[in-house]
């Protein structure tokens, strides 16, 4: 006796199937770093406006992860919020 084929459906790669606690996504957000961009404001350990920006309410500085800031950016912003930090400033 010959079985019927039934169709049946092969669950869709969605992203939503691939995601997983263990894996990572293969999609990334990226966005461009805000102080890369054309008339950006300037580093300054005296633009203090712009550095309370990128440093939370303790007092640390926030990650590039989550600010989406530049590798030669962060290091640079790094380096003047703590010049201003031992200044007072912040």
């Amino acid at each position: 006796m010959k079985r019927k084929n039934k169709n049946l459906k092969k669950r869709g790669t969605n992203s939503l199937n691939k995601l997983s606690l263990f894996q990572k996504s293969d999609s990334r957000f990226s966005r461009k770093c805000p102080l890369s961009v054309k008339n950006a404001p300037i580093v300054d350990y005296k633009n203090i406006g712009l550095l309370k920006k990128y440093v939370s309410d303790n007092g640390k500085i926030i990650s590039s992860k989550i600010t989406s800031v530049s590798f030669s950016k962060q290091k640079k912003l790094t380096r003047e919020i703590k010049k201003a930090k031992i200044l007072g400033l912040i």
